[in-house]
């Protein structure tokens, strides 16, 4: 499965152990991760300026993750689809990745439930749908 995270997970899967963490673990080894430099760059401000990280922790957080993940360039989308026009970016990422689910805790993303038929879930709902027997 073709995923792409949301940098709040990001973000939480660094800063905090628990279901973030576990996830993208899990998801390095069990799926293809799509990200983009757009998503990146919001994750190396937030691991920056929110959670005070030094440059070398945040440079090699940036280095695993490009390591783990496709990163390509998405297109803007023709027409705004959320409140918060950065998390459109992570829309056009998932649709440029031809992605099977954006995983957020976001939720204006969550809001939308799915995009161009890409569906959107919460960390725990992904694992629990992976769980799932069948």
């Amino acid at each position: 499965m073709r995923l792409v995270f949301d940098t709040n997970v990001l973000v939480a899967a660094v800063v905090a152990s628990g279901v973030c963490r576990d996830l993208v673990e899990y998801c390095t080894e069990h799926h293809h991760l799509v990200t983009s430099p757009f998503i990146l760059a919001e994750l190396r401000e937030k691991l920056d300026r929110k959670f005070h990280l030094t440059a070398d922790v945040v440079e090699g957080v940036l280095a695993s993750f490009e390591a783990r993940m496709e990163v390509l360039e998405p297109v803007a989308l023709d027409l705004p689809v959320c409140r918060d026009p950065d998390d459109d970016w992570v829309l056009a990422t998932a649709l440029a990745g031809e992605c099977d689910c954006v995983i957020t805790g976001d939720r204006d993303l969550l809001d939308l439930t799915e995009f161009a038929g890409i569906p959107i879930l919460r960390p725990r709902a992904f694992l629990d749908l992976e769980a799932a027997p069948g």
